[in-house]
């Protein structure tokens, strides 16, 4: 499967589609390549690893007390550093992101997960080395 976005439900965004293609063509064009012999050489490249996922700050009858901060609004996948704002209370008090590393917020304020109680996704970035593939026909 691919999923590609962001973008809200229900709507259909003619980049996002063009992209969708994109990534689609080159994933067959792929395959292709493949099933003819070609040798893929390794490679390196960068990923995002899936560390935990954080909830908006909450009151003791479980209701948000803070929304997303408007820095870090829109700011999937760039990092964020110990000091950085993360939250802004509805008292306008900054919330910071407190960590001993960079992160990389994903899913930053997706509609579709406030009913899973999830206000981002923490992600590390990392290099993951590919070794040389060849088809076996």
């Amino acid at each position: 499967g691919v999923e590609v976005g962001p973008q809200p439900q229900g709507v259909v965004r003619a980049d996002i589609l063009d992209k969708m293609r994109k990534i689609v063509k080159h994933g067959l064009d792929f395959v292709q390549l493949f099933n003819e012999g070609k040798e893929f050489p390794p490679c390196t490249i960068e990923v995002f690893k899936i560390m935990e996922k954080v909830d908006y700050p909450r009151n003791k009858n479980d209701e948000i007390i803070a929304i997303i901060h408007p820095k870090l609004q829109d700011q999937d996948w760039q990092p964020l550093n110990n000091g950085d704002p993360l939250f802004l209370t509805l008292d306008g008090e900054v919330i910071a992101y407190k960590g001993d590393s960079t992160i990389y917020p994903t899913f930053i304020n997706e509609a579709a997960y406030y009913e899973k109680k999830q206000a981002f996704v923490k992600t590390e970035k990392m290099k993951l080395t590919a070794k040389p593939i060849r088809s076996s026909v």
